[in-house]
């Protein structure tokens, strides 16, 4: 894989100075051992011309338990693509390494791409597989009706992370759990690093998403605005969410987004079984939302929870 062929070299970049400070290195053989660094680099680039890395064609860098990637998984799913799930630990790419997932990356001729956030994602799959799939692909067509309910889905999808880090933060060994620590598909280097690093982590999340009373009340607020209207429209016993008796790629968007505070059976696929937190897990201010959002809004809970019923797994 290329990254394995650049580790080594990155760490040697690393300790380059390191090494010339250490053995009193004269200039020439400071600007030698650069010369000999691109050298090196220079190859690593001419052996993906020479013998590319076996990749998969369709690979999706996720978080097990995220909603966003739940979004994005479970179209694929619906639509038949295959693709290879590539596992990471908790919130790590996003603070070190500036990667936020879901990430999909693709073939595009000799090259390999790559496209982050979910409603581009699904842009990509529609325009690579709606032609090529028919009609197990429809529901992936983004009408401006669904783009402009994607984008409340989204933001209560934001908010809903404000929710869940309120509440999760207090429990240590609840928050690893979610964040892959105790999943035997999260790489064992990634598991150590979230437990060393929790003190870290939730500090960097409590205020990345600004975990206040104030805002933890307002993305509260607008949650349950949401699921009001959803509900509200569920009424008429329609199987979309906008309407009609075709679900589209906005339904199962609302779904897998609500599945971070429902938790339903069969979230993820079966891919977040290590993740998932149970009803019973959960701490008491999540259970006390839960109970609430399921008492105010019960047609969206059977209608989540019939969706997840009917949920398949990948494509194989």
């Amino acid at each position: 894989m290329p990254f394995n062929r650049t580790l080594v070299h990155t760490i040697v970049l690393f300790l380059a100075p390191v090494i010339v400070a250490a053995y009193g290195w004269s200039v020439p053989a400071a600007v030698l051992l650069v010369i000999l660094l691109l050298a090196w680099r220079w190859l690593i680039v001419m052996s993906h011309w020479v013998k590319p890395a076996q990749r998969p064609a369709l690979e999706l860098e996720t978080i097990s338990a995220s909603h966003f990637v739940e979004k994005v998984r479970w179209n694929k799913d619906v639509a038949g693509i295959e693709y290879t799930e590539r596992p990471a630990g908790g919130t790590l790419g996003a603070f070190y390494l500036g990667r936020t997932v879901p990430r999909l990356n693709f073939r595009t001729g000799a090259v390999r791409s790559q496209i982050g956030n979910s409603p581009e994602i699904l842009r990509y799959l529609w325009g690579a597989y709606g032609s090529k799939l028919g009609e197990r692909a429809a529901h992936l067509e983004p009408t401006a009706d669904r783009i402009d309910f994607e984008k409340r889905i989204d933001r209560y999808g934001a908010n809903l992370q404000v929710w869940v880090y309120h509440h999760l933060l207090v429990d240590r060994e609840l928050t690893l759990k979610a964040w892959g620590a105790n999943s035997p598909d999260v790489p064992g280097w990634q598991r150590w690093l979230l437990t060393l690093l929790f003190p870290v982590q939730a500090s960097l999340i409590r205020r990345s998403f600004r975990i206040t009373p104030d805002h933890v009340e307002k993305s509260r607020h607008h949650i349950d605005e949401l699921l009001a209207d959803v509900d509200l429209k569920l009424a008429d016993g329609r199987a979309s969410i906008l309407g009609g008796d075709e679900l589209n790629y906005t339904d199962y968007a609302f779904a897998a987004i609500s599945g971070l505070w429902l938790q339903p059976d069969n979230y993820g696929g079966g891919r977040a079984d290590a993740v998932r937190i149970n009803y019973d897990e959960a701490t008491p201010g999540m259970r006390a939302d839960i109970d609430k959002w399921s008492e105010d809004h019960p047609r969206v809970v059977r209608w989540i929870e019939a969706l997840y019923e009917s949920r398949s797994g990948p494509a194989t």
